[in-house]
This record gives structure tokens, sequence and C-alpha cells, in this order.
């Protein structure tokens, strides 16, 4: 019905636009024109663009390029993207133009339209004009490698790194818990010599300290943004003072510190900054996918396996098995490091593409990049919450197992050579006898001797067991 719609237009003609839509003519071209997936940019990017549009638009009044009531509305409606207020009004699919123009063109309709909403004009009575207002000296080819950069950086630097903060801190609450607790370490997973619990954990909190710094080393060149290269990089029809000018608007409205590209052609012919930067988070992502490897193995069990933690009951494990508890949220983790190198090959692919002037798989980097930041901000999060917060040491079962292990033998060396502690060790095996019975009784050792030689605490710590100062 005529009432269900309204009628926009652009260069190609007229379009019919749902009525209580702010988007135009050109965004729902973009609408019929790509069906391809359903999924849309998520909170990060259309606050991004959100962000972008502000910035240039207190740039361009600045410079005196747009009416200070023009430029008032333009921000106002602006805000209200930033706020998350209209994110039902960018209905652009993610496969779209390679460019991004789809998307921005959606952010400039939407706010001119709202923009003129709030200059008491009509939807569609373009008072405030979408490519003459906001998107003054600007083109798709420079504003989405922007909102690229500001979303990303915003993702990283507000989701994923508190969430590796908090992971962070669980891990070392264990660390400092379970370092009394000596254990049977394991390497090509057989018995090793021992290793106490809190080292490993140790081992695990400074992967993930490791992954921070690696992420925050990655910002720095995600802080370029490519706005004012306009179409390829040359800043045609930009004022010279805008790129500097919509930068420092663009940190203060973050809170994060932004700068003009230090090339622009680099800056929309290439992404590099994106590839590089997700290299990060998929490297973040196999630290916590090897950490959540290593607790399902520890907690194994709880009889049958290893069994030196006991991890969180979070939900029944089974729809058959009564009583069965399985490690639910570090298998989520697991899940999360598949998707993130899948997204990796994505971004590393599209990166690496573009011909000439300008790269055209903005759209697809933008996508995976925040997709991956997301999924490893909540699994990191949930990860240390809901279950390295809540296990417990076996310690019990832990030092029965050392006591077994063949690999006390190794402590021998020293004390009577490396043949005859392999003696002791195979036989020890082919008896069920433990190292120090073998020991004392083939007379290598004393009772005394191998209460110091074969103290599994002090084979945690370097040196050579048995010598004194």
């Amino acid at each position: 019905m005529a009432d269900d719609y309204r009628v926009e237009e652009d260069s190609l003609g007229e379009m019919q636009v749902p009525a209580d839509a702010y988007w135009g003519a050109q965004t729902q071209r973009a609408v019929e024109n790509f069906p391809i997936s359903g999924i849309t940019f998520g909170r990060r990017f259309v606050r991004a663009l959100g962000v972008v549009k502000k910035a240039a638009a207190q740039a361009n009044n600045d410079l005196g390029l747009i009416d200070d009531d023009v430029a008032a509305a333009i921000q106002d409606a602006a805000d209200e993207v930033i706020a998350g207020e209209h994110d039902d009004q960018f209905p652009v699919d993610v496969f779209q133009t390679g460019s991004g123009t789809s998307s921005n063109m959606n952010a400039n309709e939407v706010i001119a339209n709202r923009a003129a909403e709030i200059m008491g004009a009509e939807v569609g009575d373009r008072v405030v004009h979408p490519n003459d207002h906001v998107n003054y000296g600007q083109s798709s080819n420079d504003v989405i490698p922007t909102a690229m950069h500001v979303a990303a950086l915003e993702a990283v630097e507000k989701d994923l790194m508190p969430a590796l903060e908090t992971l962070h801190a669980e891990l070392e609450e264990k660390e400092a818990a379970f370092d009394g607790v000596v254990k049977t370490g394991r390497t090509h997973l057989q018995d090793a010599t021992p290793i106490r619990l809190g080292q490993e954990f140790g081992g695990y909190r400074a992967q993930v300290e490791k992954g921070i710094k690696r992420v925050g080393d990655a910002r720095f060149h995600l802080r370029e943004l490519a706005l004012g290269g306009t179409a390829v990089g040359t800043g045609l029809n930009t004022h010279p003072e805008f790129p500097g000018l919509a930068a420092e608007y663009i940190s203060d409205e973050t809170n994060t510190t932004f700068r003009e590209a230090d090339n622009h052609f680099e800056a929309q012919a290439a992404h590099d900054a994106m590839s590089e930067a997700h290299g990060a988070l998929r490297t973040v992502a196999g630290s916590l996918n090897k950490i959540a490897n290593d607790l399902r193995l520890l907690a194994s069990g709880p009889r049958n396996g290893l069994g030196e933690v006991e991890q969180p009951e979070n939900q029944p494990g089974s729809s058959i098995m009564p009583g069965k508890i399985n490690p639910v949220v570090a298998e989520s983790v697991n899940q999360v490091h598949k998707q993130v190198v899948g997204n990796d090959a994505a971004v590393s692919a599209g990166a690496a593409r573009g011909e000439i002037d300008l790269n055209l798989y903005k759209p697809v980097l933008a996508h995976n990049f925040l997709e991956s930041t997301e999924l490893l901000a909540n699994a990191a999060e949930a990860f240390g919450e809901k279950f390295v917060a809540k296990l417990e040491a076996n310690e019990d079962h832990c030092a029965d197992a050392v006591e077994r292990s063949m690999a006390l033998a190794t402590a021998l060396n020293p004390a009577i050579g490396y043949d005859k502690a392999s003696k002791v060790a195979k036989q020890a095996l082919a008896e069920d006898k433990t190292v120090r019975e073998v020991a004392v009784s083939e007379g290598y050792l004393t009772e005394e001797e191998a209460d110091e030689v074969l103290d599994p605490a002090t084979m945690t710590e370097r040196g050579i067991l048995g010598d004194e100062e």
C-alpha cells in the first residue's frame, strides 16, 4: 500500500523506500542488490560510521564549509547513531560492493534524513543532503577504511584487552594458589620430571600476558586514518586541514589516539594494518586454544583420566550418561579458535588483494576482524570467570602420581649415572614398583639418600640434585 513506502530519488531515478526508514534510495538499491548472507554490520562498525560522520561535520564546520545549523543537526543525528539508536537502519549486507560504498551511503542517508527531521523538516526533504553535507570532502574509499580502523581499535581496546586482563588475573591467581602442588610433568604426553601445577599455570599466565602485548603492539598502524584521501588518495575536493582536524575529533570522541595516515595511497589501496592486527588476534586465539586443551586434559576423568585438577560443574554433560560433566566452557574456546583461524584466512587473503589504487575487500575485512575480536573477548572473559576461576587442584592424586612416575629416575643421573638410572627405571616399570623402591632395594641409594635425591619438590627447581655449596 502507498502508506507503506515513500519515494526517494538518486542519480539513477526513483526508488520506493519503507515509509518508516531513515535510509534513502541508494541504501534501498543495496538492500535489493545484495540478498547474500543476511549478515549486516554490527554495533562496533555502525558506531564507527557515526563517529566518522560526526567528526567530518565538526571539521568541515570549523573550516567554514558547512553552515552551523546543518553541521549541528548532522552531529546530533550522528550522536544517535553512535549511541546505537538507529542500528536497525543499517540493513545492507556485509557482502556488497568491495569499497563499502553502500554502507557509506547508508550512513549518509540515515544521518541526513534524521538531521532534516531534527531541523523540523520532513524525512526526504534534503534540507540536509547525504552527499553535499554529510559526505562533504569525503569518499567511500576513505570513509570505510577510516571506520574500519576506528571500529577495530575500539573493539581491541574496549572489548578484547579488558577480557584478556580478566583471564590473565584468574590465571595469575591460580598460579599462586597451586604453587605448592607438585605433579608429574608431561612431554610427548608421556611422564616427565616433576613440575609444580603453579608453574604450569605460570606458563599459561605468561602466554596471555604476551598476547596482550602482541595485540597492544598491533594498534600502532590501526591508529592511522585514511580520511582525507577521497577517491584515490590525492585528497581531491577536501580542505588541506580536514584530515588532521577530523582525526583530532575522532580521537576525542573515542577517547583514544588516531592520526592522519602517513600515506593516503597506501591507506586506501592496501589494508596491511588490518592483516597485521588480525595476525595478533589469531596468535591469541591459538594461545587460548592451547590453554583450554591443556586444562581439558588435566581435568580429564574424573576417575580414569589425568584428574589433576577438578573442573567446575557448569552444566550436565550428557543427555544419556547421568552425572557426566564436560569441560564445556573450554570447548567453546576451542571452537572460537577455529573460527578465528578461518577469519584470519579471509582477512589475510583480502588484505593481499586490491587492484591498483583501491582494495576492494573492505567490508569482509571489517566484518571478519570485528567478529574475531568479539568472539575472543567473550570467550576469554567466560573462560576466566566460569572455568579457570573455579578450578581446584587434586593434590593427593598429583602427589601419588609423582611418586609412581618413572621420570623420577632422571634425578638419579648425577648420583649413580645414566646407565644405572635406566636400569632402575626399567626394573621399576617391569615390577610395578616405584623408582625409589628399586633404587634402595638394589643398593644404589640408602633410604636417607633416596629421600634427598628423589624429593619431587626439589626437582621442580633449577640445579643439580645432591650438590651442596
